[in-house]
């Protein structure tokens, strides 16, 4: 077999070895989340700063906020309203950012949750547990509502498997 021959079949090879592994180690982060600007958004925080030129609200120390089954924990976080009065487009929270939905948790440097569209961005030194299984990277994209996940920047990961 050549060289040329061989790349596809080994690139199958590598997939069809990998595809156990991943269904046992890890699954969509988050997977569940409902998408979708009728939420309700419930936050407490040391202060809130409201500006009623550029409508927006900051809420800022020991921020803690509930969407549904998830909950987030930062040092600020920004409110983006939708263009609809009383609507949250998302969420845009820094400092010391955590995600939980009880199951996994996921920490980074900062967190964009826009809750239109479903999508979930965190950045900066990101790292997902998922029950005994690690994933760390410098982005984490979620989109609940395709149900996909992409970790980018020097993935590293450990998969625990049943017995280990």
């Amino acid at each position: 077999m050549t060289f040329r021959r061989a790349i596809p079949f080994a690139i199958a090879l590598l997939f069809w070895a990998a595809g156990p592994l991943l269904a046992q180690g890890a699954s969509l982060p988050f997977a569940g989340l409902p998408a979708g600007e009728a939420q309700d958004v419930e936050v407490s925080a040391d202060t809130l700063r409201v500006n009623q030129a550029d409508e927006s609200a900051i809420f800022e120390g020991n921020v803690q906020v509930a969407v549904g089954d998830l909950r987030l924990t930062a040092a600020r976080v920004e409110v983006v309203y939708a263009a609809e009065a009383g609507k949250i487009a998302a969420l845009r929270a820094s400092g010391n950012v955590l995600l939980s939905n009880g199951a996994e948790t996921a920490e980074g440097d900062s967190a964009v949750y826009s809750l239109v569209d479903g999508q979930i961005l965190m950045e900066g030194s990101v790292i997902l547990t998922q029950g005994q299984s690690a994933l760390s990277g410098e982005r984490l994209r979620i989109d609940l509502v395709a149900g996909t996940a992409l970790v980018e920047g020097r993935v590293q990961t450990i998969f625990r498997t049943e017995g280990n």
